[in-house]
């Protein structure tokens, strides 16, 4: 089968190398793909967003599977359009429809569809511009710290948590009338503070049935403890330690469950990966924000443990028949430690050279993200630069083996969270 991977980071790298393991696969192309792609991989250069290339593309290297790795073509509608091509309507397509991607295109649609079934959430209220006013009351109203989410995608930086009322109120300024996250900020939810510790829950549905895929946990912010601006995400561990079997029966009743049957009675079809970001408070799960798409750095931690032909998951999701896929998992904790631009989550430099890189080994694996090769030598070309994943028995000795391999790698002003794991 030959299958086009859309994307360019370390989740697409990921996804490139499971494929890669099934005897099913015959050629794997990505768009735009990074320098780690293109050594398991054929990369594209095309405008995915231009459906004429993706067209012409999908016929000349006869492409029977797609892959939507990152959230912005989903939110634009790219599964609804190779859908209702009639050259291509036989061609298999793992992401949500553009309706189903409106649970991540926008927190106030997602925040309303978990009203509408009951699905724990925090408290929220939705502002515009015309009723910024009302906003900057409702701030008055509540007890900081205060949440502050830019309704549309902000590559995972359009969220906010302040503890004093008046720079609240100038974000949220910024926000609506100043455009500081464009047009996504062009509505705000604010939200109830939930006190708690956070997981990310993962779910394949075919639109019908669904399977539960590796929990893992990510650390967002730049600085130790949790501290400084949100990133893409800067490490990440599978599985979640404090996550009991009892806890994970609470999420998938009172989540996933009336997640799955919600896109069905809202008729908002589905085939391909939910991400639920959860918060645990007093052992009972809330729903913080959905994605529709794979999480990065999380893939990097949740596809090594899944056992089972990664390709066969992919064909029977897009085809409908996840129901009887039997899911493999394997118990090992695997632990990413995601290496960075000296500046990032802000400016930063690209073209830098990149060394020390080992070969993979049963126990690690690099992931590259922001990556480019040019003359056979690795340069830097992102914030993101690189993943570093080990396994280990439990996730101090995976993130030992991660740590030790990050600090052999080098590119001027890299960077790395030295205290992934902190909270466990």
């Amino acid at each position: 089968m030959n299958i086009l991977i859309i994307g360019s980071g370390a989740r697409e790298h990921a996804f490139c190398w499971k494929l890669a393991q099934s005897k099913k696969t015959e050629k794997v192309y990505v768009v735009p793909g990074n320098a780690g792609t293109s050594e398991l991989a054929t990369n594209l250069d095309f405008e995915v967003s231009k459906f004429k290339d993706l067209k012409q593309n999908i016929l000349k290297h006869n492409i029977q599977l797609v892959l939507v790795g990152p959230e912005i073509p989903l939110i634009n509608g790219v599964v609804d359009q190779i859908n209702n091509d009639k050259e291509l309507k036989d061609i298999l397509v793992v992401g949500p429809s553009k309706k189903g991607a409106l649970l991540e295109g926008s927190k106030d649609f997602s925040k309303e569809f978990m009203e509408r079934h009951k699905i724990p959430t925090a408290g929220y209220k939705t502002f515009n511009t015309d009723t910024l006013h009302l906003g900057l009351s409702y701030l008055e109203s509540v007890s900081p710290p205060f949440v502050l989410k830019a309704d549309g995608p902000a590559a995972g930086k359009g969220v906010l948590i302040l503890d004093n009322l008046e720079d609240a109120k100038k974000e949220l300024i910024s926000m609506l009338k100043n455009n500081k996250f464009g047009s996504s900020g062009h509505r705000v939810v604010v939200e109830e503070f939930l006190d708690g510790i956070e997981l990310s829950c993962f779910v394949l549905t075919d639109g019908k049935s669904y399977k539960i895929l590796p929990n893992a946990k990510d650390y967002k912010r730049i600085g130790e403890g949790d501290t400084g601006l949100n990133t893409g995400g800067m490490g990440s561990i599978s599985p979640v330690s404090f996550a009991s079997k009892e806890f994970l029966k609470k999420v998938e009743d009172r989540i996933i469950i009336p997640t799955v049957k919600g896109l069905q009675k809202e008729n908002l079809p589905y085939k391909g990966f939910i991400f639920i970001g959860l918060i645990m408070v007093d052992n009972d799960p809330y729903v913080i924000e959905y994605n529709v798409r794979m999480g990065d750095p999380e893939t990097q931690v949740v596809l090594p443990r899944i056992k089972s032909d990664f390709l066969e998951l992919m064909v029977r999701t897009a085809n409908q028949t996840l129901n009887n896929f039997d899911l493999q998992v394997h118990e090992e904790t695997y632990a990413n430690i995601v290496m960075v631009a000296g500046g990032y989550p802000e400016s930063y430099e690209k073209g830098n050279p990149i060394t020390g890189i080992p070969k993979d080994n049963e126990i690690s694996k690099i992931f590259h993200a922001g990556t480019k090769e040019i003359d056979n030598k690795l340069f830097t070309n992102g914030g993101r630069v690189l993943s570093v994943v080990s396994k280990g028995s439990n996730f101090k000795q995976a993130l030992s083996k991660s740590y030790e391999i990050a600090g052999k790698i080098d590119f001027k002003d890299k960077n790395y969270r030295k205290d992934i794991g902190f909270d466990l």
